[in-house]
C-alpha cells in the first residue's frame, strides 16, 4: 500500500497538461464491444480503472494492445463470453458500461454488482429500467449476486425513455444498447455531461445515428451494424479543475494547458466569486491567486451543467484556507462528505448537520496530520490541503487517486509542490 507525502510547498508555478478524461474514455472502451472491427481510442490515460477496463475487455475476448503510449486499440472480433469477471466488476463501477454493448451485440450479459468508490449508494436500477424499455427481460442471481439481462430472441427494439433522474452511466448504458436496437429511441431527461457528447461522437464515427448529446433529450435511430473508428478523448474537465485549485489553494499562478473552458465554467465563477483571478486565452487556462483577499463562498453540486459533485471536495479543502464561511451542498451523492472527517483532523472546523450539507468557517491554518483517501476525488483534496498545512501530511489509500490521475505527484511536483510517492514499508 503506497502513500503520499506532501509537505507545506508555497505557491504553485507554472503550467500543467492536462490528461485524457477518466469518465469519457472508460465508456469509449466499452463501446468497441458493439463491433467486431478495430477501434482505435487516442489520448487514454495512464490510469489504473483504465488498466481494469482493459482487462474486463480482454475477459470478453477482445484482443486490446497499446503500441504508442496514450493510443489503445481494440478488436472485439470474437466475443468468448457475456459474463463479467466479478474480481474486475467489484474493483470499478464503471465495469457496468460493458451492459449496453454486449446486450445489444450479443443478446445476453451477465453482471456481477459492481464496486468503486464508496460515494453513496450509486444503483443501477436505471441502467436496468432503460433496457427494459428496449426489450429486455432482467433477472437478477441472488446466489451469485449478479444481474442477467437478455434481449427478445429478433433483438432490442427501440422506445421512448424518461430518466427519473439525469443518470451519466445510465444515459452512456442506453445510447450504446439502442445503437443496435430496431427503430427509433428517445432518451428524455438524459445527461448532458461533456463525457455524454464525447461517446455519442465516437458512436456516430461507428455508424451510429445519435442526435441531441449533450441536451437532455437524445434521439438514437438504431443501425444494423456499427464499424470501427478512430477517436480522441476529450480533457479531463475534473483534473483541470483539480489543478485550477491547487493554484487557488496555494495562492499560485498556474498556466493549464489542454482543459476545454467550457467544461469548468461553474469551477471558474465560483473561484471568481472567491477573488481568484481566472483568465483564458489561446494559451490556457490562466489562474492567479497572488494577489488580493480570498473570500467564502456557497456552493450547491448539481448534475452538468451544474457544480460538478467531484469538485466538491477539492473546492472544500480551498474554502478552509479563505476569509468567512462557507456552505457546501451535495445534491447528487448522499454520502460524499466523509472527507470531512479527515479535513478536520488536520485543522478544519467543518460540521455537517445531514449527510447533504456542510458549514466550513474558513481562515483556518491546517497542519499535516495522518489522513485517508476516502474516494478518489477526496484523495486530491487531501493533498491539496497537504500542501497548505504545517508540516508533512500523510495520505494513505491513494490507490483512489491513481484511479482517476495520470501521473498525479509528477504534475503536481512540476509545479513546486513539495511531495513524495511512497511505500507503506519506506514510511
Amino acid at each position: 500500500m503506497a502513500k503520499i507525502l506532501v509537505n507545506n510547498s508555497g505557491p504553485l508555478e507554472g503550467e500543467v497538461k492536462i490528461s485524457g478524461a477518466k469518465n469519457a474514455v472508460l465508456p469509449l472502451m466499452a463501446a468497441t464491444l458493439l463491433t467486431p472491427d478495430t477501434c482505435v481510442i487516442d489520448d487514454v490515460p495512464d490510469l489504473s480503472d483504465v488498466m481494469v477496463m482493459r482487462k474486463m475487455l480482454e475477459s470478453f475476448g477482445a484482443v486490446v494492445s497499446m503500441s504508442d503510449p496514450g493510443k489503445l486499440s481494440v478488436n472485439a472480433a470474437e466475443i468468448t463470453t457475456v459474463e463479467g469477471d466479478a474480481e474486475l466488476v467489484s474493483q470499478m463501477r464503471a465495469s457496468t458500461m460493458a451492459m449496453g454493448p454486449l446486450l445489444a451485440r450479443c443478446g445476453k450479459v451477465v453482471m456481477p454488482l459492481p464496486g468503486g468508490c464508496t460515494i453513496g449508494k450509486r444503483p443501477i436500477d436505471l441502467h436496468l429500467k432503460g433496457f427494459k424499455a428496449l426489450g429486455a427481460t432482467v433477472m437478477e442471481d441472488i446466489e451469485n449476486s449478479s444481474i442477467i439481462i437478455e434481449a427478445p430472441r429478433d433483438g432490442l427494439v427501440g422506445d421512448a425513455i424518461y430518466l427519473d433522474f439525469p443518470s451519466v452511466g445510465a444515459t452512456e448504458n442506453i445510447l450504446m444498447a439502442a445503437a443496435l436496437a430496431k427503430g427509433p429511441t428517445i432518451l428524455e431527461n438524459a445527461a448532458k455531461e461533456p463525457e455524454i457528447v464525447d461517446l455519442a461522437n465516437m458512436l456516430n464515427k461507428m455508424g451510429a445515428k445519435i442526435k441531441g448529446a449533450g441536451t437532455d433529450t437524445i434521439r438514437i435511430t438504431g443501425v444494423d451494424e456499427l464499424s470501427g473508428a478512430i477517436h480522441t478523448v476529450i480533457p479531463d474537465r475534473i483534473e483541470c479543475g483539480t489543478f485550477m485549485l491547487a493554484a487557488a489553494i496555494t495562492r499560485g499562478k498556474v498556466l493549464i494547458r489542454n482543459g476545454i473552458p467550457g467544461h469548468v465554467r461553474p469551477i471558474i465563477a465560483k473561484l471568481k466569486e472567491c477573488g481568484v483571478s481566472v483568465n483564458v486565452d489561446e494559451e490556457g487556462i490562466l489562474v492567479d491567486a497572488t494577489k488580493g483577499n480570498l473570500v467564502a463562498t456557497d456552493i450547491k453540486t448539481l448534475p452538468y451543467p451544474g457544480f460538478p459533485t467531484d469538485i466538491q471536495s477539492p473546492f472544500m479543502a480551498f474554502l478552509t484556507t479563505v476569509e468567512g464561511t462557507s456552505v457546501v451542498r451535495e445534491t447528487v451523492f448522499e454520502n460524499r462528505f466523509m472527507h470531512v472527517v479527515e479535513l478536520n483532523r488536520m485543522g478544519a472546523d467543518i460540521s455537517t448537520d445531514n449527510s447533504r450539507e456542510a458549514t466550513i468557517p474558513g481562515g483556518k491554518q491546517l497542519h499535516g496530520a495522518k489522513v485517508r483517501s476516502t474516494d478518489l476525488r477526496a484523495g486530491a483534496a487531501m493533498v491539496l490541503a497537504g500542501l497548505v498545512a504545517t508540516g508533512t501530511t500523510e495520505v494513505s489509500e491513494i490507490y483512489h487517486i491513481e484511479r482517476g490521475y495520470e501521473d498525479f505527484v509528477g504534475k503536481f511536483k512540476s509545479l513546486g509542490a513539495d511531495l513524495m510517492r511512497v511505500e507503506e514499508h519506506d514510511v
